[in-house]
């Protein structure tokens, strides 16, 4: 599968991209601002990095559902007020409780929704745990694939809102892993897009 990442211009898009163990899952950087002016036809899958400036998003929001009409596959990382542009989310803000792991008995929160899931046959609930903002409730017929206490998803798929995949979650792994902390986020990294890239 060839995937366009799609690049905020932050330090942590950056060093995300250009990871070398990253860097040979993606086909092409895109920067957001031009993704309005960009040719998309050779590309299967758009990954739309974390905390990035919904504005631009927002405002390629057809060209991205274009996209997804056509049968492809897009990844919406959190921090991108998903629930403004893309099809069926919806959102609910938490407390972020960014040292649970600090507290002796404390939780994080985070559930094994669809253990059956083939992204779950090369990865664990261990890597997609540092700390959430928040979560989605899914649109009906989409898939949690982690969810919280609460009962809201962090990540979820998508295959009914369009003709396309869609994968949206709250969690925000490339700039954790851009930043040099949290390793689930690395972890998350690591194993998700292997496993995209082979679809």
């Amino acid at each position: 599968m060839n995937i366009a990442y799609i690049d905020g211009g932050t330090y942590y898009h950056h060093d995300t991209f250009h990871d070398p163990e990253l860097n040979p899952y993606f086909a092409a950087n895109i920067y957001a601002p031009e993704l309005y002016q960009t040719d998309l036809s050779s590309f299967d899958a758009l990954y739309i990095a974390s905390r990035q400036d919904s504005d631009d998003l927002l405002f390629n929001q057809e060209k991205i559902l274009h996209f997804l009409d056509a049968g492809k596959t897009v990844v919406v990382a959190g921090d991108n007020a998903a629930e403004q542009w893309v099809p069926g989310a919806q959102w609910t803000d938490e407390p972020v409780n960014f040292w649970w792991w600090l507290t002796p008995g404390e939780d994080s929160g985070l559930r094994l929704a669809a253990p059956e899931h083939a992204l779950m046959r090369t990865m664990t609930l261990q890597d997609f745990t540092w700390h959430h903002h928040g979560f989605f409730t899914p649109p009906d017929g989409a898939v949690s694939i982690i969810n919280t206490t609460s009962g809201g998803s962090v990540f979820y798929e998508d295959t009914v809102s369009t003709k396309g995949r869609l994968f949206v979650t709250s969690l925000d792994p490339c700039y954790h892993h851009g930043s040099h902390f949290m390793p689930a986020a690395s972890r998350l990294l690591r194993g998700f897009l292997p496993w995209l890239h082979r679809q």
